[in-house]
């Protein structure tokens, strides 16, 4: 306390009256007082705070970034954005499997002391000493600026590899929230503006409850198996539906397999000692029937078919065993998929093929069998998606922020997506911290599906109970994707 005294005494006195003209004080109170007054606020003091705060000039005042740790433990980035009507944070979520050739790059410190050299200290480093400087003072409705300021000015990568997607967007992140506060919109009608839609829809959640591939040690070769709730009347039902067939899976499990059957991967998936992918699909459907939603819930698959290519071009169905006695070519996994969408609910496969396998996934895709989703294959990159329009290749695009590394980007893709009328899954990753973000971007999109994980772990839930709140928040207006409108979502434009 006594520094402080000293310190102000120190600085020179301002005379009070041109205190009072230099930052406009009278002005803004008395318009505070009037506004206050016109709309007779219940609580006339903080009718008053409210109105000043509208009146303080919308700047960035403050970027800050910090370490924090994702759903596995590894660090993570958070950037905090401040201006005078808050604080706004946001981090960057970070996936399991090596990231895809069409990816933003994912900066880590590469220190093997450190984390294993998963640290993120580079990329604080980045926040605070790069990109603050040059965005403090912006208004943080300035979204598309901002974000070209970072990836165009700072970074000029094509890939992010100097700053870094997670470093980048982070901070976008965190800028769209206050932008949203500046604009006294919540999150989600604030996204929802920015790409012109007036339609908010709440998302049919694909669960993710038996885990495969590269996400499993069991023989299980598809990477994720997932439950959507389609025949639910609204997201709080489908809620419902959702955990109750995870539920009965669980008990499923356990009886057959064994207690240490019902541990769960990063997603929340179940990792039972399978073998053979139609074990999973024929417990799935088991628990399905037993929770009553026979033809209400159905079977989506991510095949992450790109890690079972081989060196000759075929697909390796038994990669995890190194067998090599279960190579297909690209038509015979079309036939295994024929097969499998016979035999079982299935109404989407991500991934087929491999990323660069045009040709296999546009043969499939025009079958007609079920919705054909874009992962890797598209990498959420606006060229990809317009060319893989163009040719037809898929028909939905499973939307991921950290594959493109700015929310700008990620709105671009998402509207060259409704424009080919193809369905937008959002989409989650592996290492994910409770912000909720993806939530409000998947209603402000209209986006029909929404990937998030089980319905298990803190951080999978952060997203599934922000869109209970967004489906109370809109009451009567709220529009669920049930029905076929999971797939055809297209965003309603404002008049």
């Amino acid at each position: 306390m006594v520094g402080q005294d000293v310190r102000a005494r120190d600085l020179p006195r301002v005379p009070l009256d041109a205190y009072l003209d230099m930052h406009r004080v009278n002005q803004v109170v008395q318009r505070a007082m009037s506004e206050t007054a016109l709309a007779r606020e219940e609580i006339p003091e903080a009718g008053l705070y409210k109105h000043i705060l509208q009146a303080t000039p919308p700047v960035i005042k403050q970027l800050r970034g910090r370490v924090i740790y994702d759903c596995r433990g590894n660090p993570a980035v958070e950037a905090e954005v401040v201006t005078a009507k808050g604080k706004f944070r946001a981090s960057a979520p970070s996936g399991a499997m090596p990231p895809g050739r069409y990816e933003a790059f994912e900066l880590r410190d590469k220190v093997p002391s450190q984390f294993h050299g998963k640290g993120v200290q580079r990329a604080i480093k980045h926040i605070n000493e790069v990109i603050a400087p040059a965005i403090v003072g912006m208004n943080p409705s300035y979204q598309q600026e901002i974000d070209d300021i970072m990836t165009q000015m700072l970074d000029g990568t094509g890939n992010l590899s100097k700053l870094g997607a997670n470093t980048i967007l982070s901070v976008s992140m965190a800028v769209c929230k206050a932008g949203a506060v500046e604009c006294a919109l919540p999150l989600y009608r604030y996204i929802g503006e920015m790409v012109g839609n007036s339609q908010f829809v709440l998302p049919v959640p694909a669960f993710n409850v038996i885990n495969g591939g590269l996400l499993a040690s069991n023989h299980l070769s598809v990477k994720e198996f997932l439950i959507l709730p389609v025949g639910a009347n609204s997201f709080t039902e489908a809620m419902r539906m959702g955990t109750e067939v995870y539920h009965h899976l669980k008990a499923l499990i356990k009886v057959k397999y064994g207690q240490d059957a019902i541990n769960v991967g990063d997603e929340g998936g179940f990792t039972p000692p399978l073998n053979d992918n139609s074990d999973a699909l024929d417990l799935i459907v088991d628990a399905i029937d037993k929770a009553g939603y026979t033809g209400k819930v159905r079977i989506s698959l991510d095949i992450a078919a790109t890690s079972m290519l081989t060196e000759d071009g075929t697909y390796d169905m038994d990669f995890k065993k190194y067998s090599g006695m279960a190579t297909r070519t690209g038509d015979e996994m079309i036939a295994l998929y024929e097969e499998y969408c016979e035999r079982y609910p299935i109404v989407s496969i991500e991934d087929p093929f491999h990323q660069d396998d045009f040709e296999n996934t546009s043969n499939f895709t025009a079958l007609g069998l079920c919705q054909v989703v874009g992962d890797e294959l598209l990498a959420s990159r606006p060229q990809r998606v317009a060319a893989a329009a163009q040719a037809k290749v898929c028909n939905a695009l499973l939307l991921k922020m950290n594959q493109v590394g700015t929310i700008s980007e990620a709105l671009q893709a998402a509207y060259l997506a409704k424009e080919a009328r193809w369905d937008i899954v959002a989409g989650h990753r592996s290492g994910e911290s409770e912000d909720p973000f993806l939530a409000d971007l998947a209603v402000g999109l209209a986006c029909g599906q929404i990937k998030a994980g089980a319905p298990c772990r803190s951080e999978r839930l952060a997203k599934y109970n922000q869109l209970l709140r967004i489906e109370e928040d809109l009451g009567k207006a709220a529009v669920f994707a049930n029905g076929a409108n999971y797939r055809s979502m297209p965003y309603t434009k404002r008049t």
